[in-house]
């Protein structure tokens, strides 16, 4: 297998053969099929095999990120459980931000945690008035001491009901401009201040949050990053979110594109328009596969960049039209709904159970295009970071928050 990072040579053979002898011990010494999940994530952490660019000791073994497919690769072949699926926000988003820009304690107290999933993690950035335009925030964090005393509330929160910790930006300086204003916290989810309501879902699920904050008291040591740079360290965030939605790497044939599949093998037989429009799909998810391969290969250790994002740009439409023709090949039947009766999931749904799911995965995919950024700042940040071309204006760039006109 040959593997390249971005800006280095060909991985080298004696990293690729310890990296497949440590794979190869845990799945000698901890069979996934005989294995509890927890107990196989905690040894694949401990083995350096969660990210194998980090460092050694905090779930990595200080080498390319490009051995990571390799890892993922394997595992896929032994049906190994994936601990992103159970734990994404904090698999894919706050282990690279607590790393990023927490101190070593830090890291060393949550990540492991984290990847066991032992510790669930939601984010909290968007409010009420402030969803596309994150930086627009209102939520304040006041110094007090050695604390910060959090007053806000926070909305779309996904899993915070199931969370121990979550990921929070707040504004702690009205006076500047709204990107200037902004510190970055760790959040206990479960601590006397927080409270968090659903929010029913056109699917009838609450998946989604919306999470108040009433003078909730946070430790300084908890802040990501320094005083007025929580945007910077939030970016982090962002980057890797948008990674996490759309660049996520499954095996051929599964995922959205399986349940398409499925579909269409329960609803044959089907004429020459139809397969044409099964094969343009079935086409555009594995080149967007294969892409993300690429990507996770070609990367440079650390955060990713503006790539991300059209990752995720390109996952939240396809998965929209996936879900759309797999509706339209069950007539009749993708009218009928299993049930509304809300429930409030312990995780994020990417993919259908079976038929019956359809129409709702149907209706949560209508999500992607959203969450972690509308397609619409998807393609700001492709025309500006990638294309280059001239930004959109923002004439508050400069202006105090306290300034700017709100609802």
């Amino acid at each position: 297998m040959e593997l390249r990072a971005s800006g280095e040579t060909e991985v080298k053979s004696e990293d690729l053969m310890l990296v497949r002898s440590l794979v190869e011990e845990l799945l000698r010494e901890f069979p996934p099929d005989k294995t509890p999940a927890e107990e196989f994530w905690g040894k694949q952490f401990d083995l350096g095999l969660a990210y194998t660019q980090y460092p050694v000791g905090l779930g990595g073994l200080a080498l390319s990120p490009a051995l990571n497919e390799f890892v993922a690769s394997e595992l896929r072949k032994a049906n190994a459980p994936i601990s992103f699926m159970r734990n994404p926000i904090g698999v894919g988003m706050a282990m690279p931000t607590v790393l990023t820009h927490g101190s070593k304690e830090l890291s060393m107290e949550l990540l492991r945690r984290c990847y066991t999933c032992e510790d669930i993690w939601c984010q909290l950035f968007s409010e009420p008035g402030a969803g596309s335009d994150v930086a627009s925030l209102s939520t304040r964090a006041t110094k007090d001491g050695d604390e910060w005393i959090i007053t806000g509330q926070k909305v779309w929160t996904t899993l915070a009901h199931v969370s121990n910790w979550g990921m929070l930006l707040a504004r702690t300086d009205p006076f500047s401009p709204k990107h200037k204003g902004l510190s970055y916290f760790v959040v206990d989810m479960r601590a006397e201040g927080v409270e968090v309501k659903p929010l029913r879902q056109m699917t009838g699920e609450a998946e989604f949050n919306e999470v108040y904050f009433n003078d909730l008291r946070i430790p300084d040591a908890w802040r990501l990053g320094d005083i007025g740079q929580g945007w910077s360290v939030a970016i982090t965030t962002l980057m890797n979110e948008r990674v996490s939605i759309g660049g996520n790497i499954v095996n051929r044939g599964s995922g959205a594109i399986g349940d398409l599949r499925r579909t269409w093998e329960r609803t044959a037989p089907h004429g020459g328009a139809q397969r044409e429009e099964f094969m343009k799909l079935w086409t555009a998810a594995e080149a967007n596969r294969l892409t993300n391969i690429r990507a996770s290969q070609l990367r440079r250790a650390g955060n990713p960049g503006p790539e991300g994002s059209v990752a995720k740009l390109a996952y939240a439409e396809l998965n929209k039209k996936i879900y759309e023709y797999a509706l339209e090949l069950l007539g009749p039947r993708g009218l009928l709904y299993s049930s509304y009766e809300m429930t409030r999931p312990d995780f994020a749904r990417v993919s259908s159970g079976g038929e019956r799911d359809i129409a709702k995965t149907f209706l949560r995919s209508r999500a992607n295009s959203i969450e972690g950024g509308t397609s619409e700042i998807m393609r700001n940040i492709l025309g500006e970071r990638v294309l280059g071309l001239p930004g959109d204006l923002r004439n508050d760039k400069d202006t105090p928050w306290v300034e700017i006109p709100r609802n």
